[in-house]
């Protein structure tokens, strides 16, 4: 048990890879300890937890189905067990699965609103009861959202249904002193976005944006790192983090 009088403690879901292993490790410089979660791969979280503890954070790794309840349930009894509670909740666990709409296997479909619907509400749910005031939510969508691209239709039809709970949270959410937003990235280099494409797509991506280079996962942990910290009147907002792209 860690002395937790001034500790800010945050749980990030997802947090064993891509993104969320981003979020977990630039949360600890601003001396945030951090549950790293993890659905499948304990080894990468464990690996993000020993990052954040070699560079002076502190970090524990808990696991569990984010759209299970119970499991999502003990995950947060675990980081507050460890740090005395939870200020910050950021959900970067997700399932992308590309598709035109026409021949999309609905067992995907399925999955994806599992992990992306089902799984942000879970935590959000959670989040909601358990977040100390002056805290912060921070769900993840996409900014495929308003660029519209091809194959994107399922995916985006979870992403805009994260957007539409994150705003109505913040509204829910009104005198607890807890802000609740939403970061829509653009083309940003992790595994699960490489992942099925060649490389002229991905070098067409990368110079859509007028920066003419892909998102990095840390170029979305500053986006979250701001609004779990100093960001205090922003609320009820999607931050689109995606290089100026249309």
């Amino acid at each position: 048990m860690t002395d937790t009088t001034n500790t800010r403690v945050a749980l990030v879901t997802g947090g064993s890879g891509g993104i969320g292993r981003a979020v977990a490790e630039r949360l600890a410089k601003d001396d945030i300890a951090v549950g790293v979660h993890y659905a499948g791969n304990k080894t990468n979280a464990d690996q993000t937890v020993a990052a954040v503890i070699a560079a002076g954070g502190r970090a524990i790794a808990v696991g569990g189905d984010v759209a299970d309840e119970a499991a999502m349930s003990a995950a947060f009894d675990a980081v507050e067990a460890a740090f005395g509670g939870i200020d910050v909740v950021v959900n970067t666990a997700g399932v992308m699965i590309l598709s035109p709409i026409a021949t999309l296997n609905l067992d995907d479909f399925d999955r994806m609103q599992r992990t992306n619907v089902r799984g942000t509400f879970v935590v959000s749910q959670q989040a909601a009861r358990r977040v100390r005031p002056g805290g912060a939510i921070v769900n993840i969508s996409t900014s495929v959202t308003r660029t519209s691209f091809p194959t994107y239709g399922a995916y985006v039809a979870s992403k805009a249904a994260v957007e539409g709970i994150t705003l109505i949270l913040a509204r829910e959410l009104r005198g607890k002193d807890i802000t609740v937003n939403a970061v829509a990235p653009g083309p940003t280099a992790t595994a699960l976005f490489l992942n099925g494409k060649d490389d002229a797509t991905i070098a067409n991506l990368a110079k859509a944006a007028p920066l003419e280079r892909l998102g990095q996962p840390e170029d979305i942990a500053e986006t979250v790192a701001f609004l779990a910290g100093p960001a205090r009147w922003i609320n009820g907002q999607v931050l689109f983090a995606n290089g100026g792209l249309a």
